[in-house]
C-alpha cells in the first residue's frame, strides 16, 4: 500500500513513518517525493478544515490513499492563539525562534496558573474513491517562561510538560511519540490504516 504525505516537514515526516512502521507493508512517500503536487493554501477555519483539503486534493491528483495533517499550539491566555495560525504567527519567513519569542512575549505579564495550553493535531485520510477518515490528539502542557531544549521543532521548546518537568524539547524522540498530540492522532490514523489494509 502506498500512502502520500501532504508534508515536506522532516520533522513530521520522521514521526509518521515512526508510527506506520510496525504495520509493515507500507510505502510511505513525502510530497518531495510527488512530482508536481499541487500547493494547498490552508486557508480553513479549523485543523479539520485544512487537513482535509490538503488530503483530498494530493489523493485527487496522485490517485493514491493520502494523508495530512494540520496542528498548532492553542494558548488559553491569548484565546486559542495561534491556533490554526500557528505556522505563520509571526508572518510569513519567520522562524521558530521567531514564534516562540512572540508567544513568550505575549505571555510575559499571565501568572502561572493562567498559562495552561495545548497542542492539537487533525489527522485527515482520503482514498482516491473519496472515502475520508479523520482522527485528532491532544496534549496539555502550560507555557514555560524561555525557551529550553534543542530537540523537536517548532513551538516545543516554550511547551512545559508537569509530568516530565521539561519542555517538549527536552524530552526523547520516543518519549515525544507516545504523549505528542501527532503521536496520539498518529496511534488512531495507524489503525484506520490497519483497517483499509485488510479490507483492500
Amino acid at each position: 500500500m502506498k500512502l502520500v504525505l501532504a508534508t515536506q516537514n522532516a520533522g513530521k515526516i520522521r514521526e509518521i513513518k515512526a508510527k506506520l512502521k510496525p504495520l509493515g507493508g507500507i510505502e510511505v512517500l513525502s510530497a518531495a517525493e510527488v512530482p508536481d503536487l499541487p500547493d494547498v493554501v490552508e486557508d480553513g477555519a479549523t485543523f479539520r478544515e485544512n487537513a482535509l483539503k490538503k488530503s483530498r486534493a494530493i489523493a485527487a491528483h496522485t490517485g493514491l490513499p493520502a494523508l495530512a495533517d494540520d496542528s498548532g499550539l492553542e494558548v488559553d491566555a491569548l484565546n486559542g492563539e495561534p491556533g490554526v495560525y500557528s505556522a505563520r504567527y509571526a508572518g510569513e519567513g519567520a522562524s521558530d525562534r521567531d514564534r516562540n519569542l512572540l508567544v513568550l512575549d505575549r505571555m510575559r505579564d499571565v501568572p502561572d496558573e493562567k498559562r495552561a495550553a495545548r497542542f492539537r493535531c487533525v489527522i485527515a485520510i482520503t482514498l482516491p474513491s473519496g472515502e475520508e477518515h479523520v482522527a485528532d490528539g491532544v496534549c496539555e502542557g502550560i507555557i514555560a517562561r524561555s525557551l529550553s531544549g534543542d530537540g523537536g521543532f517548532g513551538y516545543d521548546p516554550i511547551f512545559f510538560l508537569p509530568e516530565f518537568g521539561k519542555t517538549m524539547a527536552e524530552i526523547s524522540v520516543e518519549e515525544k511519540n507516545r504523549i505528542s498530540h501527532r503521536g496520539r492522532a498518529l496511534d488512531r490514523a495507524a489503525e484506520i490504516i490497519a483497517g483499509l489494509r485488510r479490507e483492500a
